[in-house]
């Protein structure tokens, strides 16, 4: 009788378990809680203006590190494509290169009437498709051109004209609009190192350069308004750009503690590299630019949490109050959805005109709404197909050039750089090596011919369980054991796992944090996928997917130990696809497992990074900050002399890797074992899929 359903199924009868889909997801935030209320406990030491001036410095010193270090200012080019005289305002449409050949569509509104030199409002805008062209982002504009008010508004990467994935042909992204490429290229720079959010805000600061050329333009009365996604570019230029001196973000403000709690981590540019682990949260961004005015603009029904946005209105009172300025800090609210309401925004036109020197009625009137067509700044509608230019992914790459350059020259020394990849492998992961043999809750026996299934849940290193099945030949003594990981946990590999204890292995298959009755919540591939998400939010804490469930090998692996019928001299693992950068990051950590097989292992980081498309299902393999300091090569290089194979390695998008960049990806893999004198236990080689298990067992029962 084959392994039946009833028998992978070990949690889901239990209570106590019901929500292991997102088990991942809770160990992640479990561990931001704590960052956060570390830096709670800071906070709650601040009292005077001297404490509050030492925070703001440290804060600048860690936004700067954790999001910079920014590009040298180059010349902006700025190119007007057209004029537009409307009713009371003239519309110039702009294009500006925010770094060389990287394109920055944008609109200026100058109200008619100017006399000397006038206030400007800069508006970042949120997640649509067509950016400010959407009347929910005009009525915002042409209000404050109807008080007066310069605005300068341009389309964010991705979105409008920016989109960085056209297709001309379907006149539409190829990833996906908005947040979709915001999520792909960016989960690109984080293995660099870098993030999204620095070409986001970067653009926001050369924004405010070009308006600095603008003789209608006041430099010392610059506002920033924005909603949702142009809440956060608000939060962020108001925090780094010290020549902003009103900031009114809406609808974003909230505090990550309840933004966990509710709807989890959002697209790229909203998630900074490590930035809750260095004590970095919502408040940050607004108590670093005290006592400048600030208005927080918020809805009851928001998905981003209004009651974390009254917490953390309450906390930067603070620190306004111990600079003798409460009166620069304001919170309007409204009860509505995630939207631009009309009490919310005539509160905006208030606080601008107060602060930025500006009478007028600050009603909030009807206009006359343009075209997109009116609208339109390229030629086409598209920089891609009117200009051209550089692509985030383009300067991304450029950056991992260097990288990688930096990665083999590195390798020259190859036992002083392996010893450095171990150690920066764990850093960058957040790999926490198990100190104990885990506790267990055993689940139960099944007798099968020939050996038995048995159940347990191991314990992770948070609060949660491995859900996994052992499969030992029904035979006295001791046997090698073998730990079998598949992507889709172990319904994914039972008829291996039966085949294999029939060869007399004891086989054990775990869902690692994240896969199989842990997994549910995480099958979807697509951009909008909680992969993104829930690898963002790893991120954030300086940790990644790939090192938990790394750890949770490292806990089978000391399970098995405890045990009085398995060899531990013969320890042995088998990964599928995307878990096998997890295994290599495990057997680098765990010398016990004394045999490796990966069966189509993806071949490094470096190719996800260097090609403009790559499979999302890599996501979760991924660790930020990687190519600053190796790449699966290394952690390959690391096992020799053990037993490695290799069997139809992949590239990027999971397509069978070419021989040339086998041969230039593995060279070093090859260097370490041939260093070794351990050639013969590296195999790399193709083969049909029916036959890997085949393969597998001619070479470690030789």
């Amino acid at each position: 009788m084959a392994i039946t359903q009833e028998e992978l199924s070990v949690i889901s009868s239990w209570k106590k378990w019901t929500d292991a889909q997102n088990m991942l997801y809770h160990n992640i935030s479990s561990q931001a809680f704590q960052h956060l209320k570390d830096r709670t406990a800071k906070i709650e030491t601040l009292k005077t203006e001297g404490q509050w001036l030492k925070r703001q410095k440290e804060v600048k010193q860690i936004l700067m590190q954790i999001v910079g270090p920014f590009p040298e200012k180059t010349p902006l080019n700025p190119k007007t494509t057209a004029i537009i005289k409307k009713n009371g305002y003239c519309l110039e449409k702009i294009i500006f290169e925010s770094r060389p050949d990287f394109y920055v569509t944008a609109c200026l509104f100058i109200p008619d009437g100017i006399t000397g030199k006038a206030p400007v409002i800069l508006n970042p805008i949120g997640h649509s498709d067509n950016a400010f062209r959407e009347k929910l982002y005009q009525i915002v504009i042409l209000n404050l051109v109807k008080k007066g008010f310069i605005v300068l508004t341009y389309d964010p990467i991705g979105q409008g004209e920016r989109v960085q994935y056209f297709d001309p042909e379907k006149g539409s992204s190829i990833i996906g609009w908005s947040t979709c490429e915001h999520s792909y290229v960016g989960s690109q720079c984080f293995v660099c190192g870098s993030s999204f959010a620095r070409y986001r805000l970067w653009d926001g600061i050369r924004a405010i350069d070009y308006l600095m050329t603008r003789n209608e333009v006041d430099p010392k009365r610059i506002g920033v308004n924005g909603i949702s996604g142009g809440g956060t570019m608000t939060s962020y230029i108001s925090a780094f750009d010290e020549r902003v001196l009103v900031a009114a973000p809406e609808c974003y403000i909230t505090g990550f503690k309840r933004l966990l709690e509710s709807i989890g981590p959002q697209d790229a540019e909203q998630n900074l590299y490590h930035g809750i682990a260095n004590g970095i949260d919502h408040a940050d961004l607004l108590e670093v630019r005290a006592p400048k005015p600030v208005l927080i603009m918020a809805t009851t029904r928001d998905f981003f949490s209004i009651q974390g946005a009254r917490e953390t209105y309450d906390e930067i009172k603070k620190a306004y109050r111990a600079f003798g300025k409460e009166e620069n800090l304001s919170m309007t609210e409204d009860d509505a959805p995630h939207d631009s309401t009309r009490k919310n925004r005539e509160a905006m036109y208030a606080f601008f005109q107060k602060h930025l020197e500006l009478a007028g009625n600050p009603r909030d009137e009807e206009v006359e709404f343009l075209s997109e067509d009116e609208l339109k700044i390229t030629e086409n509608g598209q920089v891609s197909t009117s200009i051209g230019g550089k692509t985030v992914f383009d300067i991304n790459k450029a950056d991992a050039e260097i990288l990688i350059k930096n990665l083999d020259d590195s390798r020259n020394n190859l036992f002083e750089h392996l010893k450095s990849v171990k150690k920066s492998a764990k850093m960058l992961s957040g790999y926490i090596h198990p100190d104990r043999t885990p506790k267990y809750i055993f689940l139960g026996r099944y007798q099968h011919d020939g050996y038995f299934i048995e159940r347990y849940a191991l314990d992770g290193e948070g609060d949660y369980v491995i859900p996994l099945i052992l499969a030992i030949p029904d035979k006295s003594g001791k046997h090698p054991a073998i730990i079998y990981i598949h992507p889709n946990g172990k319904s994914g590999c039972y008829e291996e796992v039966e085949s294999l204890v029939k060869k007399g292995f004891a086989v054990l298959a775990p869902d690692l944090l994240g896969t199989g009755e842990t997994g549910e919540a995480y099958t979807n591939e697509s951009a909008y996928s909680v992969w993104y998400n829930v690898f963002f939010g790893a991120t954030q804490i300086s940790r990644s997917i790939l090192a938990i469930q790394a750890g949770d090998i490292v806990r089978s692996v000391r399970y098995l130990e405890s045990r009085n019928d398995i060899d531990l001299n013969d320890i042995y693992a088998i990964a599928h696809g995307q878990m096998c950068p997890t295994l290599l990051h495990a057997s680098m950590f765990e010398d016990a497992i004394s045999r490796i097989a990966m069966i189509e292992p993806l071949i490094s980081y470096g190719s996800v990074v260097m090609n403009r498309y790559y499979n999302t299902k890599f996501i979760p393999s991924l660790v930020a900050g990687a190519l600053t300091a190796y790449d699966l090569p290394d952690t390959a290089s690391c096992l020799a002399p053990r037993n490695l194979l290799m069997f139809n390695i992949t590239d990027q998008n999971g397509n069978k890797a070419e021989a040339e960049l086998l041969d230039s990806e593995l060279s070093i893999v090859r260097s370490a074992y041939s260093a070794t004198n351990s050639e013969e236990n590296l195999v790399i080689k193709d083969c049909e899929k029916e036959q890997y298990i085949k393969e597998i067992i001619s070479y470690w029962l030789e």
